[in-house]
């Protein structure tokens, strides 16, 4: 089973059933996609490894007994296709849609030549999930994972079309989150170059969170020509350098932090600690 499943079947508290089947000697658990990096303020130079070490351990990780290693592969492959599809489906689901309104407002200016849409978040690495959870602004479940999307437009684009493009893409917001046969939640941010050659400066929290995903991002549709442009940016500028570091650094406090998890006073982390144990939020670039 996942450690979702097995929670399913047991119930209680998930920091104490993560450390049992941790330190148990009789259970073995199969490992199931990636680690990548995270921004998060509560953590000493704001990098963590995403998922977080419960999401990791719920949707990412096959638990069997001593003895199940074929049936543990197996099931962990399982597993594996199906993330791979429900990444798919959300990244076909994020094209369709942009690729649809840019095609309403290209008729006025040539959109695809000058706005790039770049996806980014769980969907870039495979990684997407389909476990329902409430969305943030409406608290309407939605299928999982969002679709982290960031618009950039050249300096020069009319201020009237980007209010445009702004609303339209609120508009397919709303319609997707509402939809029941959807209920996907795509995040996004539209901002002109010169708000990215800001962000280089790469001096606060928000400045390095924009840049990261920046960074993971990949090429969905429209100027290709801006997407490169950016991409450029960021590795002439030292800050993809500065972020493979702060991805670096993360794999180590991941450790340090299982570790702490493991051994510490339940009580004491539940009381204090508890944040290093559930999901970080990355909704600042979004909002």
């Amino acid at each position: 089973m996942t450690g979702g499943e097995v929670w399913e079947h047991v119930g209680g508290n998930g920091l104490l059933l993560w450390r049992t089947c941790s330190l148990s000697s009789a259970i073995v658990m199969g490992p199931v996609g990636t680690r990548y990096l995270r921004l998060d303020r509560r953590v000493p130079g704001f990098g963590r490894l995403s998922p977080s070490i419960f999401r990791e351990f719920l949707t990412y990780r096959v638990l069997g007994c001593a003895g199940q290693e074929d049936a543990i592969r197996e099931k962990c492959e399982r597993v594996e296709r199906h993330i791979e599809e429900v990444s798919r489906v959300k990244l076909d689901l994020a094209y369709h849609t942009m690729t649809s309104l840019a095609s309403h407002l290209d008729s006025e200016l040539p959109i695809e030549k000058r706005v790039c849409f770049i996806i980014a978040g769980d969907i870039v690495y495979a990684m997407a999930h389909d476990v329902p959870r409430p969305e943030r602004s409406t608290g309407k479940m939605v299928k999982g994972s969002d679709m982290d999307i960031v618009i950039i437009v050249e300096d020069d684009f009319p201020e009237s079309l980007m209010n445009r493009l702004d609303d339209a893409i609120y508009r397919e917001k709303y319609r997707l989150l509402i939809t029941p046969h959807v209920r996907e939640e795509i995040d996004y941010v539209l901002k002109r170059m010169g708000k990215v050659r800001e962000q280089l400066a790469f001096d606060t929290f928000r400045h390095k969170l924009a840049c990261k995903i920046m960074h993971e991002g990949t090429y969905l549709c429209g100027s290709e020509e801006l997407f490169h442009q950016v991409k450029v940016l960021l590795r002439e500028s030292g800050v993809a350098e500065q972020i493979d570091i702060m991805e670096k650094k993360a794999g180590f406090f991941r450790k340090e932090t299982e570790h702490y998890l493991l051994r510490e006073e339940p009580k004491k982390i539940l009381e204090k600690s508890l944040f290093l144990f559930y999901p970080a939020d990355e909704s600042e670039e979004f909002e």
